[in-house]
């Protein structure tokens, strides 16, 4: 098994949990709470310790899965070609998973595109974190 940098794994994790405050509070957070069917006091009755602690968990295996994935099979490849395979992580696999999920339980168009711009900006600062922190 190949060595991870676990700071890059944090920081990864924490760069995509950042870009969520910021992608789903100010940039679209009234239009996400419109197209997701729930209202703002609905939302803060949510039990935000579980979903933020189960938000940053499944951020950090995903920063691991990715930097296991650099350090096993693509450790030379360039920062750009790193970032790239990120994104690509993104728009290759979670984006049509959640197109797939969406299109089967009639989510609407205008959710999909915010959630798979979330996915793509998550990715794509992951390998950014990966990429200059080998």
């Amino acid at each position: 098994m190949s060595e991870v940098n676990w700071l890059a794994i944090v920081v990864a994790a924490l760069a995509g949990f950042v870009i969520g405050g910021v992608w789903y509070g100010p940039v679209m957070g009234k239009k996400w709470v419109g197209a997701v069917g729930l209202d703002v006091e609905q939302i803060k009755q949510g039990n935000m310790g579980l979903i933020y602690g189960g938000a940053f968990a499944f951020s950090l295996l995903a920063s691991w899965t990715l930097a296991h994935t650099f350090a096993t099979y693509a450790q030379d490849l360039s920062i750009p070609v790193k970032v790239m395979t990120a994104s690509g992580v993104a728009l290759g696999f979670i984006v049509p998973a959640i197109g797939t999920n969406y299109l089967f339980s009639q989510k609407g168009k205008a959710l999909f595109f915010i959630d798979a711009g979330y996915w793509l900006l998550f990715y794509t600062a992951m390998g950014l974190v990966h990429a200059y922190m080998p």
